[in-house]
């Protein structure tokens, strides 16, 4: 099937229910962070897009939220069935995304490089979604943090070497400092800003 084809294809099979439901799901995620979900309502997506990156992407984005791509994302068929299913502008500046997608393909983005909102206007941050190779069956990392009961082990794979020391210093930003979705498959989990990553020992 061609590229052009791939921009009609998929998308929620109800819209409106799937996009409430994904919502709920992500706004689970967010409240108890580092804990694997499932999502229910999957959308099919064009390569190399997983069904739970394509929800997260219906679910969040619309016509008023500034959307930077990854390089192998930028270029498949995903900004066209992006800009069809959710008429989401793409834009070319890092520094203006309100949401930042990433795939394995490209390997892990820099924290750094994007917009990490103010003291006064924290939610301007770039929320990132990013692509991993699994959600389970890398190194074991414990997360604390607000919402956590404890301590929460999380072993996603496909992490890079600096990311727990790129995130220590996102999360002593806060207010200010980017929120993560992890996603692989059809399941995904959520880092907030607040969230206190650390790898397990032994």
């Amino acid at each position: 099937m061609h590229s052009e084809t791939h921009v009609f294809t998929g998308g929620f099979a109800d819209p409106v229910l799937s996009s409430q439901s994904v919502f709920r799901a992500l706004m689970d995620g967010m409240a108890s962070p580092a804990r694997v979900l499932s999502l229910e309502d999957k959308a099919e997506v064009p390569q190399p897009v997983s069904p739970a990156m394509a929800a997260v992407a219906l679910t969040l984005l619309d016509h008023d939220t500034q959307v930077w791509l990854s390089p192998a994302l930028a270029a498949s068929a995903f900004p066209q069935w992006l800009a069809f299913y959710a008429g989401a502008p793409i834009t070319a500046d890092r520094m203006a995304a309100d949401f930042a997608f990433f795939t394995g393909e490209d390997g892990f983005p820099e924290l750094s490089g994007l917009p990490l909102g103010s003291d006064t206007y924290p939610d301007r941050s770039t929320t990132l979604v990013i692509e991993v190779d699994a959600l389970e069956g890398g190194d074991i990392l414990i997360a604390r943090g607000p919402g956590i009961r404890e301590v929460q082990e999380l072993s996603p794979m496909g992490l890079s070497a600096r990311f727990l020391s790129e995130w220590e210093i996102n999360r002593g930003l806060y207010p200010r400092g980017l929120d993560i979705i992890l996603v692989s498959g059809a399941a995904f989990l959520c880092l907030p800003r607040t969230t206190r990553l650390v790898k397990r020992e032994g």
